[in-house]
């Protein structure tokens, strides 16, 4: 058996569905019989997956390929895999950048992976890097080996790609058009996942609702949710993410009615300017999103809410950023995830006029996460003196002795407990609320 070390990491910027790939390259990895280590130094193989969302991100992965050089010349057996978005987008100028890369592979077809390791080996170091990157997918592989990184929560994509080409954002050009996977190959891996003691799934697409729409006969996300809702041994059902103009009734009924479909809504506003929302190109206007909230809150008044939000898009004048704050103030979610504007080149935004100064979109940042942080805390304060079910995850990062789980709405929760509670439905109750988390104590019953 090989006995070489793999050293595997996914880069901090990427998105949910950049550490899913992850998960499938280390799958091909590990099926070719390397071992994982968490040690740099001791690795025969070392993939990175990238992410381009942001141009700072792109210079960060930069740094840290070029780390690489410097191991590679102690170690000149060493291979150096570089996959994902960055490698779509920028093959040529990285073969520039970073001839020290063994292959560089692109988005499309990540399931290639063992295929060209098991060539270098075969055949010897490449003198300049193997560029292994398609224009388009051009087949749907049903199954890849996966290397999960927890065994409580696994993440299950249903899709690929994005239609929606919002001018800020490059996801559309290095991950292509939709592409749903078939409901079987879906429910497949996810009751595989329950037989291995899996509790929780999170089904990942850049646009979830949009699930189903390129396949024959073609599919809804509601029937998906349903379906996987009625598998044996499943616990929890989470999905990211949300695109506001797709939420269909049906798919708010299926969450509704289901058993194990959490009642948490990741709605991205981006802006709460119509104004800002049609030059992003967003597909719909605050009066439809407004109205999308009050239906869910009809159908479910204790769901939750999250979303999303640019600050200092080109073009943003106080007034605009003036009617985002009142929308947060009127909507009052549970928390927002909010980012200043950055160019992106390649995208329509990049070339706008009246791009907003770095000084201007900071004190806009500051002055809504002060609106939002109080709004979170307190919502999170209604929950004081409740009593709450929650999936425990495992073991708080920073605390020795305290534990962590979420609820179905979310909501982080810490407490003294036992590892032995790991994957398991327990009920905690709240004593203190933070913005960001709940404080408690595990209680029977």
């Amino acid at each position: 058996m090989n006995t070489e070390k793999s050293y595997f990491t996914t880069m901090i910027f990427g998105c949910q569905m950049n550490a899913s790939d992850s998960e499938r390259l280390a799958g091909q990895v590990r099926q070719l019989g390397y071992i994982y280590t968490d040690n740099l130094e001791q690795a025969d193989l070392i993939l990175i997956s990238t992410c381009c969302v942001r141009e700072s991100a792109e210079q960060k992965t930069y740094g840290r390929i070029g780390d690489l050089k410097r191991l590679k010349q102690v170690k000149p057996h060493l291979i150096i895999v570089v996959t994902g978005c960055m490698v779509q987008k920028n093959r040529a100028d990285m073969l520039k950048r970073v001839p020290h890369v063994d292959l560089l592979l692109g988005t499309h077809n990540l399931h290639q992976l063992s295929t060209y390791i098991s060539e270098i080996k075969a055949k010897g170091k490449p003198a300049k890097p193997i560029v292994a990157v398609w224009e388009q997918a051009d087949e749907q592989v049903s199954e890849t080996p996966v290397m999960r990184r927890g065994n409580v929560s696994a993440w299950v994509p249903i899709m690929y790609g994005c239609n929606n080409f919002c001018t800020y954002c490059i996801v559309p050009y290095v991950r292509g058009r939709e592409r749903s996977r078939p409901p079987a190959d879906i429910t497949k891996e996810i009751a595989d996942l329950m037989k291995e003691g899996f509790k929780e799934v999170t089904l990942l697409g850049q646009n979830v609702n949009s699930y189903g729409k390129d396949l024959v006969p073609s599919r809804t996300f509601a029937d998906l949710l349903t379906t996987i809702d009625q598998l044996p041994g499943i616990e929890r059902i989470r999905y990211m993410t949300s695109h506001p103009r797709d939420v269909s009734d049906a798919m708010i009924t299926a969450v509704r009615d289901g058993d194990h479909i959490c009642e948490h809504f990741h709605l991205p506003i981006q802006s709460g300017s119509n104004e800002i929302l049609k030059k992003m190109n967003r597909g719909y206007t605050v009066e439809m999103y407004r109205e999308l909230i009050t239906k869910i809150r009809s159908y479910l008044p204790h769901a939750s809410f999250t979303t999303d939000i640019i600050v200092g898009f080109p073009g943003e004048k106080e007034e605009n950023f003036q009617e985002t704050l009142n929308l947060v103030q009127e909507v009052r979610f549970d928390a927002a995830y909010t980012f200043l504007y950055s160019q992106r080149s390649g995208t329509p935004a990049a070339a706008m006029d009246e791009q907003i100064p770095q000084a201007v979109k900071k004190h806009r940042l500051l002055r809504l996460t002060e609106v939002q942080t109080q709004i979170g805390l307190e919502i999170n304060q209604q929950l004081e003196g409740t009593i709450v079910s929650v999936l425990v995850e495992g073991t708080s990062k920073t605390t020795p002795g305290i534990m962590m789980g979420r609820t179905r709405t979310h909501k982080i929760v810490l407490w003294p407990g036992e590892i032995g509670d790991v994957g398991k439905l327990i009920n905690v109750k709240i004593e203190t609320a933070q913005t960001w988390q709940l404080k408690g104590v595990k209680v029977e019953g």
